[in-house]
């Protein structure tokens, strides 16, 4: 891992323009800057071309022979098949109202990290190729002739991009440049020139069924380690069922949820909470992720990822299913899904068997989001809840992109937590719902070797949260996102110590008073519940 500069000294970015003109300037590949390429196993198990060993920093990238014609065909072929392409790089007339709004620009003040020039880095050599005025008038035109030296920069740049969305939000035209940011990278991968901390997981997942390559006895042993986690606080032993045809309910969440702090707190919310209101469900344990590292790799990759789920859906029989907390899995399950799996004819529409509730806005994909599913409980007076067990923890709320952005998901999860917290706290406005910025590490980029870029990636979203720190001593911030959950505590630690981060469902988790539950003292991370410090020490001694 790359040594990351001090604050003091990362805090301080220029954003004065450069002396020199874009087109004459080129990336320095320095530690910290850029993610690992991808391995050659890991192409050929997904069956992605030119599988080799390469290195970004060296001067050969070893890419094939007829490299620039791959590339072009490649650009060519999705002109005519997506439609949106075409007309991002067709209407885009450069008012830099996106400019300052990428996460990436403020914390790094390089230019082509601003969205409408980095939509330029690819929309220059469609000009030169794909346009009339381009041909002719060349640099006039804004037009480039491709080199290899471009198609670096293209790894360069759209992998410092998280594809959050946010510049569309502002974009007087729509744009979508994390559209763009995926083209780029489709066509990157038509070179073999992807990184591996996107396509491991890819691999694992194709191969294993979720990211991490946990084989599904693994998988099994970890989540009946949390029962025994679970009994240990409360008293209480649930009992989750594995492969078992005839559950009304599939449950999926993201792998990270099952091996990785403090996700397993949030997934000992879940089977808690799960268990509380006799819920007939069961997990796959090969169909063992609900995460899609597709939608950072190809939409190809998106759709096979996908199936997964649905196929086994099918084979166990159930009526729908019901989705943890994850950002690109329900960004895909909203936005993708119908087109390209879809729709999932064979299920139920979800019909909530605690309150009745039927899920209209899941009619097509079958699917229900855990923090929906979860307010529509509370609403209905369903959940005994203690939100006093969460006195000690002063919360805000990250809206993560995905969820936010990409399917409108604001009120559900502010609605939980206020029933599960008594102390809540929003960061500044224009830093939340669909403004929210990004945790810095989105789109496969939480990588240990990127560290420095994405402490200046998640700059502004840790200023927000130094701003609610400093004004309500806020030391809790929460999510409904497996990658932010992993990748906003080194943040949060760098920027703004003081302040933790949790799932959604471990704060549900600490608040749910449970039937035939003994004294609880702790919550689930085995740290005294308010009140009960004396208590906890007694024990200990």
């Amino acid at each position: 891992m790359a040594t990351v500069p001090k604050p003091s000294e990362l805090g301080k970015v220029d954003h004065r323009p450069p002396q020199r003109p874009w087109t004459e300037t080129f990336p320095e590949f320095r530690p910290g800057t850029f993610c690992y390429a991808a391995k050659a196993k890991n192409l050929e198990v997904v069956g992605l071309p030119n599988p080799r060993e390469w290195n970004p920093t060296d001067e050969d990238w070893k890419l094939p022979d007829d490299w620039k014609d791959i590339t072009l065909k490649g650009m060519k072929d999705r002109l005519d098949k997506f439609r949106s392409f075409k007309l991002f790089m067709d209407i885009c007339v450069r008012c830099g109202a996106c400019a300052d709004k990428c996460h990436y620009f403020i914390g790094s003040g390089d230019p082509k990290n601003m969205p409408v020039l980095r939509a330029e880095l690819i929309r220059s050599i469609y000009r030169n190729y794909f346009t009339g005025s381009g041909k002719v008038l060349k640099k006039y035109a804004g037009a480039r002739a491709l080199t290899e030296q471009i198609i670096k920069e293209w790894f360069y740049y759209y992998y410092q991009c998280t594809e959050c969305r946010r510049c569309s939000v502002f974009c007087p035209y729509g744009i979508d440049t994390a559209e763009i940011t995926m083209m780029g990278r489709e066509l990157l991968n038509e070179l073999g020139c992807g990184i591996d901390w996107i396509m491991g997981p890819v691999a694992n997942c194709y191969m294993n069924g979720n990211h991490l390559g946990i084989q599904p006895h693994a998988f099994k042993d970890m989540i009946m380690f949390f029962v025994d986690e679970i009994e240990a606080v409360t008293g209480v032993r649930v009992e989750p069922t594995f492969n078992r045809k005839g559950a009304e309910v599939l449950f999926i969440t993201p792998s990270g949820d099952v091996f990785a702090d403090p996700g397993t707190y949030t997934l000992m919310g879940y089977m808690m909470l799960f268990h509380e209101i006799g819920l007939d469900y069961t997990w796959s344990t090969y169909a063992s992720e609900g995460g899609n590292f597709g939608l950072f790799t190809s939409h190809e990759m998106m759709k096979r990822l996908n199936a997964k789920m649905y196929a086994e859906a099918k084979r166990l029989k159930v009526k729908w299913l019901l989705g943890g907390e994850c950002g690109h899995m329900w960004r895909v399950i909203n936005q993708y899904m119908d087109t390209m799996n879809g729709p999932a004819d064979f299920l139920e529409v979800p019909k909530s068997p605690i309150t009745g509730t039927v899920f209209e806005n899941a009619r097509s994909t079958k699917m229900v989001h855990i923090a929906e599913f979860t307010a529509d409980l509370i609403r209905h007076g369903k959940l005994n809840l203690d939100p006093s067990r969460n006195d000690n923890k002063i919360v805000t709320f990250h809206d993560s992109c995905n969820t936010a952005r990409g399917m409108g998901f604001f009120e559900e999860p502010r609605y939980v937590l206020k029933a599960v917290c008594n102390h809540f706290y929003e960061m500044p406005e224009n830093t939340i719902r669909e403004k929210t910025f990004c945790c810095g590490s989105g789109s496969g980029l939480n990588t240990d070797e990127f560290m420095e870029m994405r402490m200046r990636g998640g700059l502004p979203r840790a200023n927000a949260v130094r701003y609610v720190h400093e004004k309500y001593g806020v030391n809790m911030l929460a999510c409904i996102c497996a990658i932010d959950r992993a990748v906003l505590p080194p943040l949060m630690k760098y920027w703004v110590p003081g302040v933790d981060v949790t799932g959604l469902h471990e704060l549900v988790g600490n608040a749910l008073v449970m039937k035939g539950e003994k004294k609880r003292t702790t919550d689930l991370r085995y740290e005294p519940l308010p009140g009960m410090e004396e208590e906890e020490e007694a024990e200990d001694v």
